[in-house]
């Protein structure tokens, strides 16, 4: 393990001894969700030895340990992205020091570019795969064996059973829940309507800043991933509004409570999958 990730392990070990089961990785706007936890630590970003801080709108930048009724989990409020000018490696160090704190099962959520036809701003899809040739993969450089093997498979990243748990669980909740294949590229500026048609032509139905780079780095470890989008705006040149990070985060905030339902009826059932 990286010396940089012992040293925040440990630092957060000094505050508390919880072992979190599942990682829960909070997007823009959809902050709220953390209200849900029943909260015994809570550790701004910048206290943490070496960490990178959150400078994006709508992450407030701490990590959360605490029981989701129950269940110990960790999650992070905020993440950092490629456009803060945060090289993948630094991107990748929030799911490291979640696997490194006991961690098994990151569930990743975004606020995404809807591209499907049959998405609307506001409607959740779950991830069932990435493209990630637009962004430098953070594996790149050295390999620790410790951590995984040098070549990962990636031909199944979004975990069957954990996208076959959420499924239900929106069907059980009344939640329209749609699918996609989502894309990660660097940001911060929107993509133009040409990117989007090149996107949609290579099957691409969701288009974002983060998530692909966190899971790469998830599954290098071993862990289970899922992934979650809310579709917040239609993508760049399928409406005539123009794109703005205000209208994404307000998209996120009134979609705060089925999101939140949703996600804490699903992670409650993930824990049961590593007991």
């Amino acid at each position: 393990m990286n010396e940089s990730i012992v040293r925040m392990r440990d630092y957060v070990r000094g505050i508390t001894d919880i072992v979190p089961k599942v990682a829960i990785t909070l997007g823009s706007g959809l902050g709220g969700f953390a209200d849900t936890i029943r909260v015994e630590a809570r550790i701004p970003y910048r206290d943490i030895p070496g960490f990178p801080v959150s400078t994006a709108p709508g992450h407030a930048g701490e990590l959360i340990i605490g029981y989701l009724n129950d269940l110990p989990v960790l999650c992070l409020n905020g993440r950092v992205h490629l456009y803060e000018g945060y090289g993948p490696e630094n991107v990748s160090v929030i799911v490291r020091l979640s696997h490194a704190l006991g961690a098994r099962i990151l569930l990743s959520t975004n606020a995404a570019g809807g591209i499907k036809e049959s998405y609307y701003p506001g409607k959740l899809a779950l991830i069932t795969d990435h493209i990630s040739l637009f962004i430098t993969n953070p594996l790149i450089g050295p390999n620790d064996d410790e951590d995984g093997v040098r070549f990962p498979d990636m031909s199944d990243v979004y975990d069957m059973e954990l996208r076959d748990i959420v499924t239900d669980c929106a069907k059980k909740e009344g939640i329209d829940l749609d699918t996609g294949i989502y894309a990660q590229l660097s940001g911060p500026s929107f993509e133009t309507p040409a990117e989007i048609r090149l996107l949609k032509s290579l099957g691409v139905d969701l288009v974002g800043m983060s998530t692909v780079v966190e899971s790469i780095a998830a599954r290098h470890l071993g862990m289970r991933v899922c992934g979650i989008s809310l579709v917040s705006n239609y993508a760049a040149g399928i409406s005539e509004e123009k794109l703005s990070s205000e209208e994404v985060n307000a998209a996120a905030q009134k979609a705060g409570d089925i999101f939140a339902k949703l996600v804490t009826a699903s992670v409650e059932r993930f824990g049961k999958c590593i007991e």
